[in-house]
């Protein structure tokens, strides 16, 4: 087993990197989804097309992270306040100012080097292909608590005597729909609607009470008779709590009270998808639950739970939404819990591989026997010049005039438009009431940052810095221990090697012990973990203690006093095994002429009946497909990197002749 240094294998030509198992993303932009024209009913905005578009995909601040910890769900983003813009504002204008190509910004970006990965196990030669060309190349399958990969493969929905018809879908006009969303989301001063039974009789008005019931959560209905007509009249039940409290007494005993489903989704993070179906199902987000959200720019698969939602609702979102499908759907007594799965099964295509077929076969072996060194990827850290480590390092050091500015000044790098604009107003006049003007979506960390600091005043930044949600508040710090992690692991392996020696540590249990110089042979280096810095961990019994000492002291904060004033902000530490060796490890290279045709067939292709690619026995450009699976809280990019031996940050691979495709 052998470990090499970093190489100065080069990328020829590459996309976005590869995203992590399990990333949270911070809902910075709210975003329109674009859907078939008879489910859009009048007035109902904040909604995008999830295709990519024809362009690049410039990321912003602060990057998804990949935290595999506890927390929030759907409430990861800003509480929603009463006098709160709406969601999906337009963006207008922002790419077209944009002078520096996407390359010229990110030479401000970070590289591997800059957050501690520098280190290889395997000894094989690198090269190069191209990391998701197309997102689609790029596929994620859950593995849940049971062990077993998530799939959809089932679009049907049981007939229950319980459910509506499905006339309810329909039974309402365009105009009706309007009014009573007004009514349900209290955007006008009627106290009620009134919706007059053309056709009358008793399976008519039947129908329209379960269709204003069902679809617009939080609204009762009545009959009236008014001038010889019939209506069916809609008003608000228990107030603004009804949205979020789905009606009680129309749900069935007998049935549990959360509706599973596979939620297979295309180029959309999971907490995009929650937000644009709770927009649909006119729901607070937070009656979803998950248990790992998955990164944009790819397909994903996974379990999703919703509180007292029919699967026949759920279904009929499939013909509404663009590049999501909904199936496979259960009723079941518990919601599901961030952490619960196993972990992820990914398929991944690398394009136009330089390699021979020797040299795959060697990085494959290696990848199954060995494994990978289990860094966090480059997108922890962010994608500006201002690193999210750098930012975590200040609240650790309760720094908050360093935290306010780090987070607010302008910055080189791939950035937003408006963002540019706020952040010039910011350094110029340190008005945050002017700076937040600039932003037309201000549910951005910046926003939500400038909004506290306008309430609050430039002298309590600490309760301006708490309106930001607790999740991405953690972020930050977060991202700066998993930066001292990768520092620490590459002195590790470059002093020691990729075997394990008395003073390492592994884990019994929950509880970390120290290997002894006796029982040195009972353990591999597939034991062996190392401590994320915190009041609550021990460190190796060798060199690397005093390197996490030394690191620490440099930064000013004090490895035996992690507990910070503020209860949140102190970190008690966590392990992590150093080399993670994926299971379920497969391979094949095939031979194709065309950039743009698929290479494997996904969940819906299969669905739709459509027949596997065929390849021929040669072609203008060869592609690797690998399958792989690995635990949560584990980065893809990474297991990746030590296949191609290539930095996989934005920056190299931009600076590389990046092609952005897609």
């Amino acid at each position: 087993m052998e470990m090499t240094e970093v190489t100065g294998v080069s990328l020829k030509r590459g996309s976005h990197a590869v995203e992590d198992n399990d990333s949270v993303a911070p809902a910075e932009e709210a975003k329109r989804q674009k859907v078939l024209d008879h489910c859009l009913t009048a007035g109902q905005d904040g909604l995008e097309h999830v295709s990519p578009p024809g362009g690049m995909h410039v990321p912003g601040p602060p990057a998804a992270v990949s935290t595999g910890e506890g927390g929030k769900n759907s409430d990861v983003q800003l509480e929603e306040e009463e006098e709160e813009e709406e969601d999906g504002l337009s963006e207008e204008g922002e790419e077209g100012e944009e002078t520096e190509s996407f390359a010229d910004m990110m030479k401000h970006g970070l590289t591997e080097l800059d957050v501690g990965i520098t280190k290889f196990v395997s000894s094989h030669q690198g090269f190069s292909g191209i990391l998701k060309e197309r997102y689609s190349d790029f596929v994620v399958h859950e593995i849940g608590k049971d062990g077993k990969i998530s799939h959809l493969d089932d679009l049907s929905v049981s007939v229950d005597e319980e459910d509506p018809s499905e006339d309810v879908f329909t039974v309402l006009t365009a105009e009706e729909k309007q009014r009573l969303e007004e009514l349900q989301l209290f955007k006008n001063k009627e106290t009620s609607v009134a919706i007059e039974v053309i056709e009358d009789t008793k399976e008519k008005r039947t129908v329209i009470h379960q269709a204003i019931k069902s679809l617009f959560p939080g609204l009762e209905t009545k009959t009236e008779d008014r001038e010889g007509k019939k209506y069916i009249v809609a008003y608000h039940a228990a107030g603004k709590k009804a949205l979020a409290n789905p009606r009680k007494h129309s749900w069935p005993k007998s049935r549990g009270s959360y509706c599973h489903f596979v939620l297979y989704k295309e180029n959309k993070d999971t907490m995009d998808a929650i937000n644009v179906l709770s927009k649909y199902l006119r729901v607070k987000p937070n009656i979803f639950s998950y248990m790992g959200t998955k990164d944009k720019r790819a397909i994903t698969v996974q379990e999703i739970a919703v509180l007292k939602i029919t699967a026949q609702r759920l279904a009929h979102l499939n013909k509404c939404l663009m590049n999501f499908k909904l199936g496979n759907f259960s009723y079941q007594k518990n919601p599901l819990k961030l952490g619960e799965l196993q972990g992820n099964h990914f398929t991944v295509v690398l394009r136009n591989i330089t390699g021979t077929d020797e040299q795959v076969q060697q990085a494959m072996n290696s990848l199954k026997e060995i494994g990978f060194i289990n860094y966090y990827g480059m997108q922890r850290f962010g994608t500006t010049a201002v690193p999210t480590y750098q930012v975590g390092r200040a609240i650790l050091q309760n720094s908050w005039t360093e935290v306010m500015d780090l987070i607010l000044k302008p910055r080189s790098g791939a950035e937003k438009g408006y963002l540019v604009k706020c952040r010039e107003e910011w350094a110029k006049t340190k008005d945050p009431a002017a700076a937040l003007r600039k932003l037309p979506v201000k549910r951005c960390v910046e926003g939500q940052l400038l909004r506290g600091l306008s309430k609050y005043g430039m002298k309590n930044i600490v309760s301006a810095f708490g309106i930001i949600p607790r999740n991405n508040r953690l972020m930050y710090i977060h991202s700066y221990q998993s930066y001292v992690w990768n520092n620490m692991v590459s002195k590790r392996i470059e002093e020691y090697g990729l075997k394990p020696v008395p003073g390492d540590l592994v884990l019994k249990g929950a509880t970390a012990t120290y290997i002894d110089e006796d029982d040195v042979n009972n353990y591999s280096i597939h034991d062996v973990v190392m401590p994320l810095p915190g009041f609550d961990v021990i460190y190796p019994k060798h060199k690397i203690s005093e390197a996490y000492r030394e690191m620490l002291t440099a930064d000013n904060l004090d490895i035996d006093n992690m507990r910070h004033k503020i209860r949140d902000y102190s970190l008690s530490g966590a392990y992590r095994k150093i080399i993670i060796r994926p299971q379920n490890v497969s391979w094949e290279v095939v031979a194709y002429d065309d950039p743009k045709i698929p290479l494997f067939n996904t969940d819906v292709d299969n669905l739709e009946g459509k027949p596997p690619p065929v390849f021929a026995s040669e072609g203008k450009y060869r592609a690797l497909k690998m399958d792989f699976s690995l635990p949560p809280s584990t980065y893809a990019t990474m297991a990746i990197r030590e296949v191609l031996k290539m930095d996989t940050s934005i920056k190299n691979q931009t600076q590389l002749n990046t092609t952005w495709l897609r």
